[in-house]
């Protein structure tokens, strides 16, 4: 009786051990893909004087530096708007005009988490307009560092008066 015990323990041990090797592993949390891919937008500038820049711009999520405000983040991820890097309306804007070579400047605001843009090409609001931002001709909901943009996505900066 005692080799049958021992027999059935081995037997046992065994397909248990077969059975715990031949497992797949415990899945480990993959990555979170990122969703700051680079995305190519049509973006528009326009003054009181009509049109300031007008063209198609790849952007993603990135930090932005102004003259006023600082360095800040403009990644989406500002005020908690989104779990991770997107591209935003500012950052296309900084980056069209980094490329095209034209200015651009605003204030930052901490109890927003977002720039408010003051001046584009030299043209600011002066306490009587300011930069409107639009995507796909609705006016944001939010900060210009918190929408998230889409692939196509048609983004406007229009002066408009108060």
């Amino acid at each position: 009786m005692h080799l049958t015990s021992a027999r059935r323990t081995l037997v046992v041990t065994a397909a248990l051990g077969l059975a715990l090797a031949s497992a797949p592993a415990v899945a480990q949390q993959q990555p979170k893909a990122s969703t700051n891919a680079p995305v190519k937008v049509s973006l528009t500038v326009k003054g009181p004087d009509g049109r300031l820049f007008k063209g198609k711009i790849t952007t993603k999520g990135h930090d932005v530096t102004t003259a006023t405000g600082g360095t800040h983040r403009c990644d989406g991820t500002n005020g908690g708007a989104n779990p991770s890097a997107v591209p935003t309306p500012t950052a296309a804007l900084d980056d069209a005009a980094r490329k095209r070579h034209f200015t651009w400047d605003g204030t930052w605001y901490a109890s927003f988490d977002d720039f408010s843009v003051d001046t584009i090409k030299n043209v600011s609001g002066g306490g009587v307009a300011y930069w409107n931002i639009a995507v796909n001709g609705t006016s944001i909901p939010v900060g210009g560092c918190q929408f998230k943009l889409r692939a196509g996505d048609k983004v406007a900066f229009t002066w408009t008066a108060f």
